[in-house]
């Protein structure tokens, strides 16, 4: 019976238990997690503690959450009164200043309240319209207790434009067009399975600039639709003064960048989208913030501590900049806004929390190895504030919109991350495994193909938590950045300059690179995740790294932009790995192998570098080894009849040599078989994946692609 104590959880489709409700309820469904109960419970009512309150005093989420419908800039529609308000409990005086007024701090000067926020209002023209003009330059001009005047950016400021030719650089728009975008298209549902496509709209033209919405739109996204992407996960688009810290150094967090067009742009961009059945999530950056002072947070109203940690505390040694302070009321419903903000205004379907794991531990996970012990997630290391609000916001994400989903980029191994805060959990939705970049990189790095370690390879995909959902990928944006090189380059190097045309001479190198690259793609897309990355160009194997403008190379956006015309070019072999993902993002949409159970490996041979296993109800069979190929390989499987191809990476179409007849039909026989009840046998040439399925099961296979 369900109590006031106990709830009444959903572990997995089908399967209940009876929960404790004190946060506690983790360790029934994991209970190596039985003797931190204390902390748990702990952090629990520190959540608790501050959900109470917010229903108390800000009346509840519905309310807390709409603070920029009370900050900042408000129009009344009828009377077209403007009211601006503006959190900053440290000054003894306020103005709103700017193009409309000749930036006299004397012509509207702001009240403060009981709660340190200070406001005015600017009444409308004699014609009736507005008393700041659309597009007008405004800022808040403060005075401190010492009698230092101090000009900021509205904190709340929805549009904020650059121009670097001259000091300060930056400007506050108060952002008020006649007309705003209406959306045309209703948000697609929450898809079973997530292929991501990671996408920053800046660096998605060929050419040598900053891309714009408009082009991201046009241009970007039929080619992530036809390549069978469900979800799109957008880089860089909160404000950030410095292009080249890729969107991780946030100055207005209520800002769309500019830098890419307007904020009606943004929300096309995301419509059209939504058009194409996408969800769109936004990469959202919480975990700290920049240190900049006249165009950021910093020292908003004079002081060290107004929405971050003052001290030390308040600073991250390692990335240089602010750190919020989580446990303070004012900041703690600035972000939970901002994230509701981006959901209502823009349409935005979801976010990827990035450095969760430095909001939830004191030391931010630096010089900090995880093991996996479960003690390194339950001692005075962990931040509680930090893991509070990310429970507080996914809680409030989760009630509010329940087709939101939410990623965390965590390093640490968190139990419990993934799973409902009512049952002690962190709440989000999925992880990103990122120790699965790690390894292709080190493989790729360190050992020489024949050193290849199937079991390894096989810990490492599926080394990851029951019950929680992780998002498995080869590389992200971290892998492309500039000091590293993407996985194509590991394999190719140099040759991707002279050897990618099909006009040259096929040569060893090109011929493994396009291979494993294919395979290791494959195996880390079926074996490791209940989700997938691909970070925009990797598809297709993009030649060189990601470099952004900087001093250290003279401001060149040489390396800031994707190369479409290598994968447009039907004389070079990129396109061949171009359609391998294609036909991967395809295939999973009709099978749904990464929302089936995890895989059931059943094969893992060192000597021959074979790897079988079973997901989804596709029998999937890897070939590594770097010379041999195999005929008539016994594969065990539990599905008996007859079967037929599904993918084959030896198929042309992908710049396979077409050893293998996509027409063969491969039958089961019974009997006990690597602790499967039947076999089958498969001719599986060297560096070539296979995925079969029982043919009464066929609803696609790759020669569709070409139909």
């Amino acid at each position: 019976m369900q109590t006031s104590d106990t709830f009444i959880g959903e572990v997995e489709p089908g399967r209940t238990l009876t929960l404790p409700a004190d946060g506690t309820g983790i360790t029934v469904i994991d209970p190596w997690l039985k003797p931190f109960e204390e902390p748990l419970r702990h952090r629990f009512s520190l959540y608790k503690n501050w959900r109470d309150r917010i229903e108390k005093d800000g009346k509840g989420y519905e309310n807390f959450t709409r603070g920029y419908e009370y900050f900042g800039f408000q129009v009344d529609p009828t009377s077209k009164v403007i009211t601006y308000r503006e959190w900053a409990p440290g000054v003894v005086a306020a103005s709103l200043i700017g193009d409309f007024n000749a930036w006299n701090p004397e012509s509207n000067k702001m009240q403060k309240d009981e709660f340190g926020v200070w406001s005015c209002q600017v009444p409308p023209r004699q014609d009736g319209s507005p008393g700041i003009p659309h597009g007008s330059k405004v800022k808040i001009s403060m005075l401190t207790p010492q009698n230092e005047r101090i000009d900021r950016l509205p904190a709340w400021i929805r549009y904020v434009t650059q121009d670097l030719s001259v000091s300060p650089a930056y400007d506050a728009i108060f952002w008020n067009p006649p007309e705003v975008y209406k959306p045309r298209n209703r948000p697609p549902p929450r898809p079973a399975s997530l292929r991501v496509y990671e996408a920053h709209v800046g660096i998605s033209t060929q050419e040598p600039r900053v891309g714009t919405y408009k082009e991201f739109t046009k241009n970007a996204l039929p080619r992530i639709a036809r390549l069978g992407y469900n979800v799109i996960q957008l880089m860089a688009i909160m404000e950030h003064a410095y292009y080249a810290s890729f969107g991780y150094q946030i100055n207005s967090f209520f800002a769309a960048s500019s830098r890419y067009g307007t904020p009606d742009e943004l929300k096309e961009l995301i419509d059209v989208a939504h058009g194409y059945g996408i969800t769109v999530l936004l990469d959202v950056v919480h975990s700290h913030a920049s240190k900049n002072v006249l165009d950021g947070l910093n020292m908003f109203d004079g002081t060290d501590h107004c929405y971050f940690h003052e001290g030390a505390k308040g600073r991250h040694d390692l990335w240089d900049s602010r750190l919020f302070n989580y446990g303070s009321y004012e900041p703690l419903r600035f972000l939970m806004s901002n994230l509701r903000f981006w959901m209502d205004v823009y349409g935005f379907d979801g976010f990827r929390f990035d450095g969760v794991t430095s909001m939830m531990y004191k030391h931010h996970g630096m010089g900090v190895g995880f093991s996996g012990g479960y003690h390194e997630y339950f001692n005075e290391g962990v931040d509680e504030e930090g893991v509070m609000y990310l429970m507080l916001a996914n809680d409030m994400l989760h009630k509010l919109y329940p087709d939101v989903i939410t990623i965390a980029e965590d390093v640490s191994g968190m139990p419990a991350l993934c799973r409902p805060v009512r049952e002690g959990g962190v709440g989000f939705d999925y992880r990103l495994s990122m120790a699965i970049p790690d390894m292709w990189i080190k493989i790729l790095k360190e050992q020489t193909d024949e050193q290849w370690n199937m079991g390894h390879i096989c810990h490492t995909l599926t080394n990851r938590r029951h019950l929680e959902k992780s998002i498995a990928y080869v590389e992200s944006h971290d892998q492309a950045l500039v000091g590293d090189k993407s996985i194509a380059f590991w394999l190719m190097d140099k040759e991707m300059y002279t050897n990618m045309s099909d006009l040259t001479e096929n040569t060893p190198i090109i011929d493994r690179g396009i291979a494993l690259h294919k395979l290791i793609r494959l195996v880390t897309h079926g074996l490791g995740g209940e989700g997938y990355l691909n970070f925009e160009g990797n598809e297709f194997g993009h030649p060189e790294w990601l470099d952004f403008p900087r001093a250290g190379n003279n401001s060149s956006f040489h390396y800031a932009r994707r190369q479409w015309n290598v994968v447009d070019d039907h004389l070079l072999r990129y396109k061949y790995l171009n359609e391998w993902d294609r036909a991967m993002q395809t295939a999973e949409e009709h099978y749904g192998w990464l929302h089936a159970p995890q895989a059931y490996i059943s094969l893992k041979h060192e000597g021959d570098k074979i790897l079988a296993f079973e997901r989804a109800g596709l029998l999937w069979i890897f070939n590594f080894h770097p010379q041999n190929s195999f005929s008539d390989y016994r594969i065990g499987t539990n599905m008996p009849g007859e079967y037929r191809i599904v993918l084959n990476s030896d198929n042309k179409m992908f710049m396979g040599h077409e050893r293998i007849d996509e027409n063969s039909s491969y039958f089961s026989v019974p009997g006990s078989y690597h602790g499967r009840d039947h076999s089958i046998q498969v001719y599986i040439p060297t560096r070539t994946a296979l995925v079969l399925v029982p043919k009464e099961r066929l609803t696609w296979a790759q020669n569709a692609l070409s139909q």
